[in-house]
């Protein structure tokens, strides 16, 4: 194994979580197949390296695995669904600890021209990247789509895919963006409520609203990964793989956080 020593790479008690949420190797299945040259910790690290550096793959360090098989198993791993079952997994976890019950970016030119478009109310040629939170802020779902298909359009997508994965969700909160006859969609196809919060009349300034605050602050936490900063990726599910990376990783680091020690305070002398 490689020395640690970069701040993205995985901790032990990380690694105790990751490990056995992805698939295991093809030498230990009953088809059969070539034993790894290379442990799946130094990949990880190294697909975390890009995420949270934002270089390109060829520019990793020395000390990584070849860059081709670190982004072989980062296009495998996006294409099978691994990334939002351990995503979902550690999610859930976190609700567990906490005893609960189980926006448009620009493209570079290497994105794909029929995985963008032009959104001329942002005046943005890219990619928008719909995200659906839990109210502790932790990501459920991600998609990344052309900046010139409308929000309402997406949702109904986006909606249909939540309401599979998660059949107990009744409510949800979204800005004015999804309002309009997708409310009413909602309720009549998926018997789910679509709650709009809308700004208070007479607004002027910024005020945090609630509800959406929470998905503004997980925006935040996820473009703190560079990569997210612009989008690269010719593929959009690659895009939606390095922000489900960002949250793993996020979650990762919350579950296996040190707490400190509280410390009983002295009684003072009568």
């Amino acid at each position: 194994m490689r020395r640690k020593r970069y701040p993205s790479d995985t901790s032990a008690a990380e690694w105790e979580l990751i490990e056995p949420l992805l698939l295991p190797p093809a030498c230990q299945t009953r088809c059969g197949g070539r034993p790894e040259a290379h442990p799946r910790r130094e990949i990880v690290d190294a697909i975390r390296y890009v995420v949270d550096n934002g270089c390109k793959w060829r520019a990793l360090p020395a000390d990584f695995p070849p860059w081709p098989t670190d982004y072989g198993f980062f296009a495998r791993w996006a294409a099978t669904g691994v990334l939002s079952h351990i995503n979902t997994a550690l999610r859930e976890q976190l609700r567990a600890n906490a005893g609960r019950c189980r926006a448009a970016v620009k493209a570079a030119e290497t994105a794909a021209k029929p995985t963008r478009g032009y959104d001329a109310a942002k005046k943005i040629n890219g990619r928008k990247r719909h995200l659906v939170v839990d109210t502790r802020g932790l990501l459920m779902m991600v998609m990344v789509t052309p900046a010139n298909l409308s929000d309402r359009d997406t949702a109904r997508d986006l909606l249909v895919r939540l309401r599979l994965l998660h059949p107990q969700l009744t409510l949800v909160w979204a800005d004015s963006a999804y309002s309009g006859a997708l409310v009413d969609w909602a309720r009549r196809v998926l018997r789910l409520t679509l709650k709009i919060v809308n700004r208070p009349p007479g607004q002027k300034g910024f005020i945090v609203l609630p509800r959406r605050w929470v998905v503004e602050r997980s925006i935040s936490w996820i473009m703190r990964a560079r990569r997210n900063c612009r989008d690269y990726e010719r593929l959009a599910r690659h895009a939606e793989a390095h922000i489900l990376w960002t949250s793993i990783t996020l979650m990762t680091r919350r579950l296996t956080r040190k707490r400190p020690r509280r410390t009983m305070p002295l009684a003072a002398a009568a």
